[in-house]
């Protein structure tokens, strides 16, 4: 019996369909907001503070990197931070700004979702992957929450769909 069973959950209307279709079309931008503002949040900090940048010493990245080393899943992605432990900073700051960036703006969404992807990816295999119990580390989070814009990108209020559009409408209506 289907009594109360919605059939027509995927079948597109001309007016746009009711509330839930509308709803499910713009699940993404919350989140596609939400990570593109920590990013850049987060990037803009790192360039900002003043003893992260350095080698050593409170707040920086390398005594943050030799505290996680024996700790952490893969020593030798610590190992290779240490040699440059400024340039490790300023490498994951630009990264996370142009992720940020890209992931607001709806420009090369998914492969600035896969590089936010990666750079969480890196730091729960090294910062928190000591987080006892697991979810208490948030990087494992970001990176779930990265994998539904690697894998739909921007369709909606995105340079990606405005480039997308253009395309169809130079080519008669075909990809």
């Amino acid at each position: 019996m289907t009594h109360g069973m919605r059939t027509d959950a995927y079948t597109s209307h001309p007016g746009g369909g009711d509330w839930r279709d509308q709803a499910t079309r713009y699940a993404l931008l919350p989140l596609r907001i939400f990570l593109g503002v920590t990013f850049i949040y987060a990037g803009l900090d790192k360039l900002t503070d003043s003893a992260f940048m350095n080698d050593a010493g409170a707040g920086s990245v390398g005594d943050m990197m030799r505290t996680v080393r024996d700790s952490s899943a893969i020593p030798s992605l610590v190992d290779l931070a240490l040699k440059s432990p400024a340039g490790f900073g300023y490498a994951i700051a630009l990264g996370e700004l142009a992720v940020g960036i890209g992931t607001l703006l709806g420009l090369l969404t998914r492969l600035a979702a896969l590089g936010g992807a990666l750079i969480s990816l890196s730091l729960w295999l090294t910062v928190s992957w000591a987080s006892d119990p697991y979810y208490y580390g948030n990087d494992l989070a970001y990176l779930m929450a990265w994998v539904p814009l690697v894998l739909a990108g921007a369709p909606l209020l995105s340079v990606d769909a405005a480039l997308r559009s253009r395309r169809r409408q130079r080519t008669g209506g075909y990809r």
